[in-house]
């Protein structure tokens, strides 16, 4: 019989029945379509051995005028910068070290270690530096010296606002049991020492009910600790006993303050008595154990320890409830840094990656500087540094629709009173919270949960304008916008965007069951979008149903317009540039894409699979007995044989399982003075229609599918 070649159209369809898309291919992983073709998608490797400690949703690369090279990175616990392999901590410090009267206690055989310091202000997973310790450390020949405990350390656990835990590198012995002077304090010890604190570390799994669109509506929490709870504490009971500390601690009438969901109305302050309303603003009055923090929340009279945001608290949540997100961008050589929700930070290339970046605030000459933002950047054509999200001009209420910009060219001037510089603000008018902002050449698009604007720099005397584009859009979250070609592609909820040539649109996209039927709708607002231009594509990886990190991907492919998706844990993804091949992360390591065709030296599997094809209508069975394959491993690092099986599968009916199949392997032979490959097949499969699946997970093999042919033959109608 003839043979038959087989030709598909590129991309994946799955958004209808495998039998309707007859001619196109209706699944695959790790594969991309390039000039028409299926073909197996770039390895990666580890771009260093070192690293990074938490989960990584931000990253940055930018060259200082000497030519280093850097990647700023910021994760759930720390920023760093990575320079030549290297990464180095340069998480901002929570205020200055103040003289702190810090106790440590420990328990023979134990690695725990107790630390007291009254109102630290610390959440689990924080991180603190010790110094001043006795040179005996908790007692002479005790395990715990001077040199153990004078470094950093992560917070265990923070059973209440005045103390926290430890782990030390040694269990403690019998020795450590004084108090720095020699002094015995009984079954544990104790030494008296100082605590510098960085700044609150996030969360890298969103908790229900939190996130962008939760948690405490616009605000923020800074040095919120004010004392806990001193008695098991009633859901009716209106007189609330607090810890006394010195200087006290810090409510007074009127305060509204947070135990945890709960919010209560303080009116009445006696001693450490506190007469309140309970359950303000909506929340709900439950019992509280003893030694549960107590926060400040808003309006109160002690803005050093306030709760700050506009409006009531909607729940009893802290940013420590938020995931963690950065922004980032270079000024000049210099980084500014942003955690959501929190404080605008610079770093100084000259200082050295050795030095922590610092507040904005505290520089000298900092002028109304926004003490809170969700979002930063620098703008391209005019040099201003924009704040989204951030707190109103002369107060420290944070308004999440609210964009200030700073002096031009300047990053300290932000006084919008002052004629004379070009900083100022802008409402942004719809929606209710600022999500992403994303630069392009025509302008900056700004995303509220629910509206899309555009930000373009108009010069004196306005300097900048906002435009509304659409005022009924969705997105997932901070990161799941990214611009090409000064088309900003998007994922919102159940649709894919496009804004191009001023118009803000649906993108169609083929497969768009696949990713929205199976995306965890909980940890969402992990969704990354990057872009990888090598090859003309858009991917965003995001959180499949049953995990709880990314571990899928889609892409759509804007040259060719084809869409396909596949399986991959990745937190974020770079674009190639100033490194040389594009950059994701993921379980702590920063890896290399586009390198061989491997997962980091492990092989990688990968296939592609058609729709059913019939001859006729199949009305009549078809008997395959040979597939000539058409396959080339031009570019596989497994130079000597590598591999690719083919496997004709064959059912009956749509909606009958496949019921036979059979699997040859095709192996390239030779590459000169052609490349040659396995010549045939030989099959025997029977069924109304059949499907062709091609798969590589040979080492080192690289392969693209060309245009097979089939020996295949009618067979009768049974």
């Amino acid at each position: 019989m003839p043979l038959t070649k087989l030709s598909f159209k590129p991309g994946i369809v799955s958004d209808i029945t495998s039998y309707s898309a007859e001619g196109g291919f209706v699944d695959g992983d790790k594969i991309r379509f390039r000039l028409g073709f299926p073909e197996k998608i770039g390895g990666w490797q580890k771009a260093t051995t070192a690293t990074y400690q938490g989960t990584a949703r931000s990253v940055h690369n930018w060259s200082a005028l000497d030519g280093s090279n850097y990647l700023g990175l910021g994760t759930s616990s720390k920023y760093y910068i990575e320079e030549g392999g290297t990464f180095s901590d340069i998480t901002p410090k929570r205020g200055v070290l103040q003289e702190n009267v810090v106790t440590f206690v420990a328990t023979n055989g134990s690695k725990t270690i107790t630390v007291t310091d009254e109102a630290h202000g610390a959440v689990e997973g924080d991180f603190v530096t010790f110094s001043g310790v006795n040179s005996d450390g908790l007692g002479a020949g005790g395990a715990i010296t001077q040199a153990i405990l004078q470094q950093e350390y992560q917070i265990a656990t923070v059973p209440n606002g005045n103390s926290y835990t430890i782990i030390s590198s040694v269990a403690a012995n019998s020795n450590d049991t004084e108090d720095g002077t020699g002094a015995e304090v009984g079954a544990g010890g104790s030494v008296t020492t100082d605590a510098q604190y960085q700044i609150n570390s996030g969360l890298d799994t969103t908790v229900g009910g939190t996130g962008w669109g939760a948690g405490l509506f616009g605000g923020s929490n800074t040095n919120a600790v004010a004392t806990t709870v001193n008695e098991t504490y009633s859901n009716s009971d209106t007189t609330l006993s607090v810890v006394s500390s010195n200087p006290g601690h810090q409510i007074a009438n009127g305060d509204i303050i947070l135990i945890e969901n709960e919010l209560l109305t303080v009116s009445g302050v006696s001693s450490n008595d506190l007469t309140v309303s309970r359950a303000s603003s909506g929340t709900t009055a439950v019992a509280h154990a003893s030694g549960t923090v107590v926060q400040l929340a808003v309006g109160n009279s002690n803005t050093a320890f306030d709760f700050t945001g506009w409006g009531v608290a909607s729940t009893g949540l802290t940013t420590t409830t938020q995931l963690r997100f950065w922004s980032q961008d270079n000024f000049g050589e210099n980084l500014i840094i942003n955690p959501r929700d929190g404080a605008i930070y610079y770093w100084l290339k000259s200082d050295g990656v050795s030095t922590r970046a610092v507040n904005i605030v505290d520089i000298a000459g900092a002028n109304n500087v926004p003490i809170i933002a969700k979002q930063i950047l620098v703008s391209d054509l005019d040099k201003h540094v924009i704040a989204f999200g951030c707190n109103t001009y002369g107060t420290t209420i944070q308004d999440p629709l609210l964009i200030r910009f700073s002096d031009q060219d300047n990053l300290l001037d932000w006084d919008i009173a002052n004629d004379t510089n070009t900083s100022g603000d802008l409402p942004i008018g719809g929606g209710s919270e600022f999500i992403q902002a994303v630069e392009t050449k025509q302008g900056i698009l700004v995303f509220t949960d629910k509206t899309l604007h555009i930000m373009k720099y108009s010069g004196w005397p306005y300097i900048f304008g906002l435009h509304s584009l659409s005022q009924n859009i969705t997105i997932m979250g901070p990161k799941s916008a990214v611009a090409v070609n000064d088309i900003v592609y998007w994922m919102g909820q159940g649709i894919f965007y496009i804004y191009a040539g001023g118009q803000t649109q649906q993108l169609p996209c083929t497969v768009r069951d696949k990713v929205f039927l199976d995306i965890n709708n909980e940890q969402s607002e992990k969704v990354y979008a990057g872009v990888n231009s090598q090859f003309d594509e858009i991917i965003w990886f995001y959180p499949s149903s049953s995990a709880s990190d990314n571990d899928r991907y889609v892409i759509y492919n804007y040259n060719d317009r084809t869409w396909y998706y596949g399986t991959m844990a990745r937190d974020f993804w770079l674009d190639q540039g100033i490194r040389t091949n594009p950059l994701a992360g993921s379980g702590g390591y920063v890896y290399d894409h586009e390198i061989g065709y491997d997962d980091d030296g492990s092989a990688m599997s990968s296939y592609i699979e058609s729709a059913p094809i019939d001859m006729g209508d199949g009305e009549k069975f078809s008997f395959i007995k040979r597939i000539i394959p058409d396959i080339t491993f031009n570019g596989s690092t497994a130079l000597s044989s590598p591999s690719a099986t083919f496997t004709i599968k064959a059912r009956n009916f749509p909606g009958a399982d496949f019921n036979d199949s059979n699997t040859g392997t095709a192996t390239r032979t030779s590459t000169s003075p052609i490349e040659a490959f396995t010549e045939k097949l030989d099959v025997r499969v029977r069924g109304r229609s059949f499907a062709l699946r091609v798969a590589s997970d040979a080492l080192g093999s690289k392969w693209k599918l060309g245009s097979p042919r089939v020996d295949i033959r009618e067979d009768g109608r049974r």
